[in-house]
């Protein structure tokens, strides 16, 4: 016995170009529409955080409360990463330095490694997971009171009122919790090498401070710095455009801390390789 077609039914090629549109509408087209919309919101912050600082009408307290909050969210969870990392790395090239014969370069080589890569991407991770996660959870739930579009109807810019004080708080407190990731990993690579390897503190302390320059804690900053402006931007973007009720909240977490962390590392390897090819080291 055979099946035959319902003559309501559509073709296959209609169904296969419904949903090829379909497809395209939903991933492409849609990724498309996020990044110019997100790029649109980075510029309009930035000018609005450059008339109100000039005009003195910044918002700063509810940058301190965005600021306090932030740091109270991140901090924690920040060191007890930043430790098992940072005696991750000591071991390791404590081991290879052995294995090679110089044991007195070990400081050196996890300076290096914790300044350079260590320290940013633990502090962006944790940013993009706790205060990305927080910041698109506010604002996601104001979306689906009403609460933002009630203030454009008002006349109150939500990007001025909302966005840019959280901006300014994600840049600053990225950019000290990265000093406070590399503060901490220093203090636990020298804590492994000196106490429990039994290494020198003099020669820790000078091959680090030779081969971690100053330059180096430059870049990471800089890093820093722009890791806060990509959690910042892609979780008050998600968070203001989340529909569906709380399981649309829910959605933009999670597309906010996925996006951000790629982002991050995406981040981290062009400004790094730029950095290499911009200012190669200069041997003697």
């Amino acid at each position: 016995m055979t099946l035959e077609q319902s003559p309501n039914a559509e073709p296959p090629r209609e169904v296969i170009a419904r949903w090829s549109k379909g497809y395209l509408d939903r991933h492409p087209v849609t990724a498309l529409r996020t990044v110019g919309g997100q790029c649109v919101l980075a510029v309009r912050a930035c000018q609005f955080l450059v008339l109100d600082a000039l005009r003195m009408r910044f918002p700063f307290r509810e940058f301190i409360d965005q600021a306090v909050f932030m740091a109270r969210t991140a901090v924690v969870p920040t060191l007890f990463v930043a430790v098992p990392i940072s005696v991750t790395l000591a071991i390791q090239f404590s081991l290879l330095a052995g294995q090679l014969g110089a044991t007195a370069l070990a400081g050196a080589a996890n300076g290096l490694a914790v300044i350079k890569q260590g320290a940013p991407l633990v502090a962006a991770i944790l940013m993009a997971a706790a205060v990305g996660s927080a910041t698109s959870a506010d604002l996601g739930s104001r979306t689906i009171r009403e609460e933002i579009d009630a203030m454009e109807v008002m006349g109150v810019s939500a990007i001025r009122r909302l966005v840019v004080p959280r901006l300014a708080a994600s840049v600053v407190v990225a950019i000290a919790l990265t000093g406070f990731t590399c503060f901490i990993g220093f203090l636990a690579g020298y804590a492994f090498t000196v106490i429990l390897q039994g290494g020198t503190p003099g020669s820790y302390t000078s091959t680090f401070s030779s081969f971690a320059t100053v330059e180096d804690l430059a870049l990471t900053l800089f890093k820093a710095f722009v890791f806060g402006v990509i959690v910042a931007i892609v979780s008050c973007y998600k968070g203001m455009h989340a529909n569906g009720g709380p399981a649309g909240v829910a959605n933009s977490v999670n597309a906010a801390v996925v996006q951000s962390i790629l982002l991050l590392l995406l981040a981290n390897t062009l400004i790094s390789q730029m950095y290499i090819v911009l200012f190669p080291k200069t041997s003697f």
